[in-house]
């Protein structure tokens, strides 16, 4: 598929304004998790029962060390799952940028050859009768 060098550049422009607008982000995942409290009583020790819970628990990277943070069920919850979705989409649209930019260096390159054999052309040519004309002196 030939992409002229406007289209790439004007989807790349799209993506750059589409970057623009993902907001705030954060990086990590969030697990859920039921659990069992070891009561011998509690509803939690019967049978198909999933546990206490959901319990939500944000777990990080940062400089190479694991994080985690324990978060109460609510907005804060919705809150961090939405940052975490934009965190992706952030990694999506990178991931095309530098794709179509790719291409645009290729498209370049190309554009760039064709010149390129158009100029020796003409540059052969003028040797051709610059030797010609020193022959003859």
């Amino acid at each position: 598929m030939a992409e002229s060098l406007k289209e790439l550049e004007s989807l790349r422009a799209g993506l750059y304004q589409e970057l623009s607008q993902i907001g705030d982000l954060r990086r990590g995942s969030l697990a859920e998790n039921y659990r069992r409290c070891g009561r011998e009583n509690c509803i939690c020790t019967q049978a198909g029962h999933p546990g206490h819970g959901p319990q939500y628990l944000l777990m990080t990277k940062v400089s190479g060390c694991s994080r985690a943070r324990n978060l109460r069920a609510g907005a804060q919850v919705e809150r961090i799952k939405e940052e975490l979705g934009n965190h992706q989409r952030f990694r999506q649209i990178i991931q095309q940028i530098v794709e179509v930019n790719e291409r645009i260096c290729e498209a370049r390159a190309s554009q760039e050859r064709g010149e390129g054999v158009v100029r020796r052309e003409v540059k052969k040519k003028w040797q051709r009768s610059s030797r010609k004309r020193s022959k003859r002196k």
